[in-house]
């Protein structure tokens, strides 16, 4: 039975401390009580506490390592609830019979960069053409040596069991598991340190299975709905999740793991955007096209940001290019897209420059302007503080041209310095520096 948040206030320390983020002890048995928050966020929790809330206290979805990434540990159903802390790993198959080796070079070379994050292929799958165990095991192992990813093993009973001693310890995903052969799978994933993706003819069936193997001491798990239109997925990964947030179902409080391969490009796609958008644990793409991986990269990137924390970039001083003691200043906040967009222009504009990003908590102009986090005073502050002027001679500085109301305050706040408004918009930042800066 779940325990209430009076209940759960009692096994807590009382002390009101803060630190798992909320203003007091009861609020944060609320989110215990609500699967909102996890026991482990509290540091002052007791042996007691953490006996007697077990399963109480666990996330509605258990957490599962696939290689370096975390699945699972989701408590919200609605990312305005909270957030989405886990995203989902982006996986590309690889069949045994292609050029696998080749393919897993192209896959081990790609990565994306997006507002400050590095993206790249999270797992592979290795997916049993041939009928050649030890030739699939040997595979296996060279595209994990290339890679250093991840393996969905896709095979005969007799290849998984070879090529997950070959990776014993890499945090594999051992895939199609079911009532038939679920026993051996899982003393060949107890012993070699992967999960188990387990499916069956419908959820029902999955979720007795889910249940029987947790029983028997293994709960590593990962579900495979076996589903056959983007309708069916989205509703059956909506009721999946829907059952293990609100009704504390257990047996379907597993990240899911969904193979891609309709046959056509754009329907690949449109799969593959639903697991995303809908809870999608691992999506297995059917091959490797870097066209498909930057759209559903940017979408995934979209999806699992923090609502309530925008991306931000640490606030200082960038130099764009090469810049000299006198080269032009530029000043913006430190959201990531505004920094990206302004620092691009810059650059586009075939200028040296110096970029000051004040400390603005990830606002955009205007918001952090409004937010009084933008103000001359509070750039100017900043500007001494990192000691500007031991690093640059120049005295004039650059405001985004939606904020020009700030100017004055700003030349007063640092005398000898003169303050030009620049555009309000980031495109217009390379002829606002060949008609104004260049003469």
């Amino acid at each position: 039975m779940a325990l209430t948040g009076l209940q759960i206030q009692k096994l807590l320390p009382a002390t009101n401390c803060k630190e798992c983020g909320c203003s007091t002890c009861m609020a944060f048995a609320m989110k215990l009580a609500g699967k909102k928050a996890n026991l482990s966020e509290c540091p002052y929790a007791s042996d007691e506490a953490k006996q007697v809330l077990g399963a109480a206290s666990e996330p509605p979805v258990k957490g599962v390592k696939v290689g370096k990434a975390s699945l699972g540990e989701e408590t919200v159903f609605y990312r305005h609830e909270k957030t989405f802390v886990n995203q989902p790993v982006i996986a590309v198959n690889i069949d045994d019979s292609e050029d696998a080796l080749e393919t897993a070079k192209k896959i081990a070379a790609y990565s994306l960069e997006r507002v400050g994050e590095i993206l790249t292929v999270g797992a592979l799958a290795l997916t049993q053409k041939s009928s050649d165990e030890d030739a699939y095991a040997s595979l296996a192992k060279q595209i994990y040596d290339i890679t250093a990813l991840p393996v969905i093993f896709r095979a005969s009973d007799g290849a998984v069991e070879k090529a997950a001693k070959a990776l014993a310890g890499s945090s594999g995903v051992i895939s199609g598991v079911t009532a038939g052969n679920a026993d051996k799978m899982r003393e060949i994933a107890k012993e070699n340190g992967h999960a188990l993706a387990v499916t069956a003819d419908d959820v029902d069936k999955l979720r007795e299975l889910t249940a029987k193997l947790k029983q028997d001491g293994f709960n590593d798990l990962i579900m495979e709905f076996s589903t056959h239109s983007l309708a069916e997925s989205f509703q059956t990964n909506s009721i999946a999740r829907k059952a293990a947030l609100k009704n504390n179902e257990k047996a379907l409080g597993y990240a899911s793991l969904k193979f891609i391969d309709t046959g056509d490009a754009n329907r690949d796609m449109a799969y593959a955007a639903g697991e995303i958008i809908k809870f999608g644990g691992i999506i297995v793409l059917a091959s490797f096209d870097p066209a498909q991986l930057v759209t559903l990269m940017t979408l995934r990137l979209n999806i699992y940001t923090d609502p309530q924390k925008p991306i931000q970039v640490e606030p200082k001083l960038y130099a764009i290019g090469e810049p000299g003691r006198n080269s032009p200043i530029f000043v913006t906040t430190n959201f990531s897209l505004t920094y990206f967009l302004v620092s691009g222009e810059i650059e586009n504009s075939g200028i040296n420059a110096w970029l000051i990003i004040p400390e603005c908590e990830g606002m955009s102009v205007l918001t952090a302007w409004a937010a009084g986090k933008f103000s001359g005073a509070k750039i100017a502050a900043f500007i001494k503080e990192i000691n500007l002027a031991e690093t640059v001679d120049t005295r004039e500085i650059v405001i985004p041209g939606y904020v020009s109301q700030i100017s004055g305050e700003l030349e007063e706040e640092l005398p000898g310095y003169k303050v030009i408004v620049g555009p309000g918009e980031a495109a217009d930042i390379e002829p606002f520096v060949k008609a104004v800066l260049s003469k």
